[in-house]
C-alpha cells in the first residue's frame, strides 16, 4: 500500500510580504534537507497586506528558482489542509527569537488538535538573518530617504528592493 504522503517533503507557509533573505536561508537550507519544499503563500483576506497574492507569488517564484526541488504556491484556509493538500505532513516553520518559538509553540499545539499526523518542524535562523521580519524591511523601505537599494541589501534580494521601491511609489500616488 502506498502512503498517502511523501515523507521526504515539506511545507514552509508564510505571507512572504515580502520574501526575505531569512526566508531564503531557511528555503536554501530545507532544500538540502528534504526532497521536495512547497513554499505556501498564505492568502487572508483579514490581514493588511502591502503585495498582492499574485505579486508575492512572482517574487517568490523568482527568488526560489535556483532550487530546482521548490515550488511555490498560494493558499487560503487552514495550513495543515494546506499541508495535506501537498502530500506532505511535515510543516516546516522558521524560528528567528524565543517570541518567536512561543507563538510557534501555541500554533504547533493547535495545528496538533487540528490534524494530529501533522508535524511541526523547526530551523533556527541563521544568526545574521534573525533580525529580519518583513515588517521592519518595509518600515526601512517606506522611512529611507536616501539610497533604498543600499538600506536593504542585507534584508531582500535586489529584485524584491526594486518591487518594494514601485509599490510604495504607487501608494504614495494614490493617497
Amino acid at each position: 500500500m502506498t502512503p498517502k504522503h511523501n515523507p521526504l517533503s515539506a511545507v514552509y507557509v508564510g505571507s512572504f510580504d515580502p520574501i526575505s533573505l531569512g526566508h531564503l536561508d531557511i528555503i536554501r537550507r530545507a532544500s538540502k534537507i528534504f526532497e521536495h519544499v512547497t513554499v505556501g503563500i498564505g492568502v487572508n483576506p483579514d490581514k493588511t497586506l502591502l503585495f498582492s497574492a499574485a505579486e508575492r507569488m512572482c517574487m517568490c517564484q523568482e527568488s526560489v528558482s535556483e532550487f530546482p526541488n521548490v515550488d511555490v504556491r498560494t493558499f487560503d484556509g487552514l495550513t495543515v489542509d494546506f499541508v495535506r493538500q501537498c502530500n506532505s505532513r511535515i510543516l516546516l516553520r522558521g524560528v528567528r527569537t524565543l517570541t518567536d518559538m512561543e507563538q510557534e509553540f501555541t500554533m504547533t499545539l493547535a495545528n496538533r488538535v487540528l490534524d494530529e499526523e501533522i508535524e511541526s518542524v523547526f530551523l533556527m535562523s541563521a544568526e545574521r538573518y534573525a533580525h529580519i521580519s518583513s515588517s521592519l524591511i518595509k518600515q526601512i523601505a517606506k522611512m529611507a530617504r536616501d539610497d533604498v537599494s543600499t538600506r536593504l541589501k542585507d534584508f531582500v534580494q535586489r529584485p524584491i528592493i526594486e518591487a518594494l521601491v514601485q509599490k510604495l511609489r504607487e501608494q504614495k500616488k494614490s493617497h
